[in-house]
């Protein structure tokens, strides 16, 4: 109990205010790219062509599913961040995001989209960052990124 408190808290914190308050989700993702947005916060448009979401869905964020796949996420965030990830969470269901609307998941669900905005994958359970790296690294896209350097 003492670790999900702890993780708990760690989300809160790491979770940034309002884009209406500190810059666009584009700007806050440059700044820093290992925090972890509120769905209510992003419109996919925005990072279209610049990054690749990464969105863990949960009816609370007390599920155990959603308490490990954000706990794998944050502890291999750099694996992430070079493969231009965007980690974006949505725990409330009557909030009704526009993510939650687009991607319609039922209870837990991990959704990777890529840069065109297209659903690359979609999991029902937690998947370990290095499953997640190696779709990412199988993507038309990330291999051509891979070669230009």
């Amino acid at each position: 109990m003492r670790a999900l408190t702890s993780l708990l808290t760690t989300l809160t914190l790491a979770m940034p205010l309002s884009a209406a308050e500190t810059g666009t989700i584009e700007e806050r993702w440059l700044a820093d790219p290992s925090q972890i947005f509120e769905a209510a916060d992003v419109d996919l448009e925005e990072m279209m062509w610049i990054a690749r979401p990464i969105v863990v869905f949960a009816n609370s964020p007390r599920d155990p599913a959603f308490i490990e796949q954000v706990g794998e996420l944050v502890s291999e965030m750099d694996r992430l961040v070079e493969r231009d990830v965007i980690v974006v969470v949505d725990t409330d269901p009557a909030a009704r995001t526009a993510l939650r609307d687009r991607l319609r998941p039922r209870g837990f669900m991990m959704v990777l989209i890529g840069k065109d905005g297209q659903v690359k994958l979609r999991k029902p359970l937690p998947w370990s960052v290095r499953e997640l790296s190696r779709s990412i690294d199988k993507m038309p896209m990330r291999q051509r990124e891979l070669r230009e350097g």
